[in-house]
C-alpha cells in the first residue's frame, strides 16, 4: 500500500505518542507531525508534569528540567529512529530536539537522508 503524507503524519504522531507513554511514563496531551522535505518536524504539547512547571518558575529549576528531558529523550533516539524508519522507510541522518519551559512544548527534528516530502508528492 502506498501511503500518503498525511496518513505517515498520523502514524509517526501515534507512535510518537505510545513511545512517549511507554518509555518515559506518560505521553503529551497532543502531538502534531509535519513531513517538509528531507525533514519530520515533530511538535509535542504539554509534556511537562504539574511539578516541573513548578520547578520551572526558578532559573536553576528550569535548566533542570531541560537537562533532564533532554537526557532522557535523547537516551531513547535509537529507538525513536528506528520507528521513523519503520513508518517512512528511510534513514534519519540527525535527531535534534528542545523543549520550552514555558509553554511545555517539545520539538523534535529527524533529518533524513532523502527528501521523503518529494517521494510521496509523486
Amino acid at each position: 500500500m502506498n501511503k500518503s503524507k498525511g496518513f505517515m503524519e498520523a502514524e509517526i504522531s501515534k507512535a510518537l505518542t505510545k513511545w512517549e507513554k511507554d518509555f518515559l511514563g506518560r505521553g503529551s496531551v497532543s502531538v502534531k507531525t509535519d513531513i517538509l522535505r528531507d525533514m519530520i518536524i515533530v511538535s509535542l504539547h504539554g509534556i511537562l508534569t504539574p511539578a516541573e512547571y513548578s520547578l520551572c518558575e526558578s532559573k536553576e529549576g528550569r535548566l533542570s528540567v531541560k537537562r533532564n528531558r533532554s537526557s532522557l529523550v535523547e537516551s531513547g533516539e535509537e529507538e525513536l529512529k528506528e520507528i521513523i524508519l519503520n513508518i517512512t522507510g528511510e534513514k534519519v541522518k540527525s535527531f535534534h530536539t528542545d523543549l520550552s519551559t514555558r509553554t511545555g512544548e517539545r520539538i523534535m527534528v529527524f533529518k533524513l537522508f532523502n527528501d521523503l516530502e518529494k517521494k510521496l508528492l509523486k
